[in-house]
């Protein structure tokens, strides 16, 4: 700073030297003026450069890595467990409760009773029916015996036969109603509720035993129709149920061919046998299987940006010096996504297995830029 006061007082003392001067010497004090001020302008651009110390900041980045892989994408669903196998078991005819046979919880087999109705008043009509019909069998005999000797008349005989099946006829009736007075279980099971009470009235509008048989059950979902071609019988699924906190790995067992005009959906099931821990109405999550690529270069989804021209594109950084990268373009194109890794196709630049991208940090650098390692 003192040369740039001398300096500045030399140019004065010129000018005023200049000014007693012979015009003469004018080109000459101009001349000198004019190297002056070069050397003035010199002086400054290395005062500047030694007052002011300018640092490069480089753009902190997150890296990731590029590679050849398996890639597979999963759709996911909500569904239900579900089982044929769970009744709401009614009575088939009216009457009253007369036993309970069994309890909530017990395991029962097919065909076993479950609840009895009062049948005595169809015990009393059945024993009438039968008196009824040995005395009519025994007068079908005697008017067979008259006809045989030619006393009796075929109108008797046929009156006789008529009452004869009439009355049986009935007794069949009255003895499939006091079957019905059993209840039994039309499959083996578990007494999942028991609704009434001995001694209440029961109907065919009123369940008396839920039975539940899980151990055969199937899980379902609804599927949208986009999906139609690429869900089909033997698609791998994984079944996670919240309730159990437990992932089975499954596969589908049956697809709908009807697409569900409300909410353009189609079903599909995947049955499992032998769990006894599903049981029917639980929430199942379902991750199905809809694209499976063998070998593809798959790269993290957030490295991938996008260009004015929606061109997608992402940065492959290489080591400049000991901390400092430099990155290059490589566009590309997505083939599909799934949890934070996406399936390419190159279009220009290059890419290897292993080789190092921007994963986060790359919105706003350039191509020119250095970047550093976020530690």
């Amino acid at each position: 700073m003192k040369k740039f006061n001398f300096l500045v007082v030399a140019v004065l003392g010129v000018a005023v030297a200049a000014c007693n001067s012979p015009m003469g010497s004018l080109d000459k004090l101009k001349k000198e003026k004019a190297e002056l001020k070069d050397k003035i302008k010199e002086l400054d651009d290395k005062i500047a450069a030694l007052d002011t110390v300018k640092e490069y900041v480089y753009p902190l980045v997150e890296f990731g890595a590029a590679r050849t892989d398996k890639y597979v994408h999963k759709i996911s669903v909500q569904g239900a467990v579900e089982t044929d196998k769970d009744a709401l078991i009614n009575a088939e005819t009216g009457g009253v409760i007369q036993r309970i046979l069994v309890k909530e919880g017990q395991r029962v087999s097919k065909g076993q009773t479950l609840v009895t109705l009062d049948a005595e008043i169809l015990s009393s009509s059945i024993n009438e029916v039968k008196t009824s019909l040995s005395f009519a069998e025994y007068m079908l005999d005697k008017q067979k015996q008259l006809m045989e000797r030619g006393v009796g008349s075929e109108f008797e005989l046929k009156q006789a036969e008529n009452q004869v099946n009439s009355l049986r006829s009935k007794l069949e009736t009255l003895s499939a109603q006091r079957k019905q007075a059993s209840v039994t279980a039309p499959f083996s099971g578990v007494v999942d509720r028991i609704f009434p009470k001995e001694g209440e009235i029961a109907g065919p509008q009123s369940p008396l035993v839920r039975l539940v048989n899980n151990s055969e059950v199937r899980i379902t979902a609804d599927i949208s129709e986009s999906h139609l071609t690429a869900v089909n019988i033997g698609t791998p699924i994984e079944v996670y149920v919240p309730t159990l906190k437990d992932t089975f790995n499954m596969e589908v067992t049956a697809k709908a061919n009807y697409i569900e005009p409300t909410n353009r959906t189609f079903r599909i099931q995947s049955s499992l046998k032998g769990n006894k821990q599903l049981l029917p109405n639980m929430v199942a999550e379902l991750h199905i299987t809809d694209m499976i690529l063998d070998s593809v270069m798959v790269v993290p989804t957030q490295s991938i940006l996008k260009t004015q021209q929606n061109e997608s594109f992402l940065y492959v950084a290489n080591h400049e010096g000991s901390e400092t990268y430099n990155v290059r373009r490589v566009y590309l194109e997505v083939i599909s996504a799934f949890q934070g890794e996406s399936a390419i196709r190159i279009l220009s630049g290059e890419l290897k297995d292993g080789d190092v991208v921007v994963a986060k940090g790359a919105r706003g650098i350039t191509e020119k830029d250095l970047v550093k390692e976020k530690k």
